[in-house]
Order: structure tokens, then C-alpha cells, then sequence
């Protein structure tokens, strides 16, 4: 099981790396909210998703977040690294968004 730091150390390399990719990319139209909750952990963080970047991210849940990312702390690790693939883990349940289907569809721009 990862730390609570390791999962924020990764929201932050998360953070980066949508900012490098946001200069290639060009300006992604999302302004929204962002919760992610680790219960295995029993933590939460959230964050910002503004125009394609990461931004605010603090420790607490924000339940009013428009997108909710559940997902237990190695799997979090596993899917900033790359090594867990964003479809196969919510086909298997392993991580679960809650969004509005457009969202997701933008989402998907941002992987």
C-alpha cells in the first residue's frame, strides 16, 4: 500500500505533466472540480482541472467536486505512472470517475 505522501507526490507529477502536455496539445475547454479519494487510505485530495492542467491540488475531499476519482492507493500510483491503463482499470473496477458524460469524453483528451 502506497503512503499518503506518495499519492500526493503523484498528483503533483500528474500536475506536471498535464502542464507539459498542455503547451503541445493547445487549450482543452474544462473547468471542473476534482475530488480523489483514496479509501484504503481513508484520505482524500482535491484539485482543479482548469484548461487542461491540474491546479490547487489540497489534502480534503471535496464533496461538491464535479468529477470524483475513487481509487485505492496503488492503483493511483499505478495509473500516474502509466503502468495501469484508465480503461482496463474502470472496466475492471478498480478505479471509479463519477462525471458527466461529456466530461469523461473530455477526459479522455487530457490521457
Amino acid at each position: 500500500m502506497a503512503s499518503v505522501e506518495e499519492c500526493r507526490q503523484a498528483l503533483h507529477d500528474l500536475a506536471a505533466r498535464l502542464d507539459a502536455n498542455a503547451e503541445t496539445r493547445g487549450r482543452l475547454d474544462l473547468d471542473r472540480t476534482l475530488a480523489c479519494r483514496i479509501p484504503d487510505l481513508e484520505t482524500a485530495f482535491h484539485a482543479r482541472l482548469a484548461g487542461g492542467r491540474l491546479v490547487d491540488i489540497a489534502d480534503g475531499d471535496d464533496p461538491k467536486a464535479k468529477i470524483a476519482l475513487t481509487a485505492a492507493s496503488d492503483e493511483l500510483i499505478a495509473l500516474v505512472t502509466g503502468k495501469l491503463d484508465v480503461t482496463r482499470a474502470l472496466a475492471s473496477r478498480q478505479v471509479s470517475i463519477k462525471a458527466n458524460p461529456f466530461d469523461l469524453l473530455k477526459l479522455r483528451k487530457l490521457l
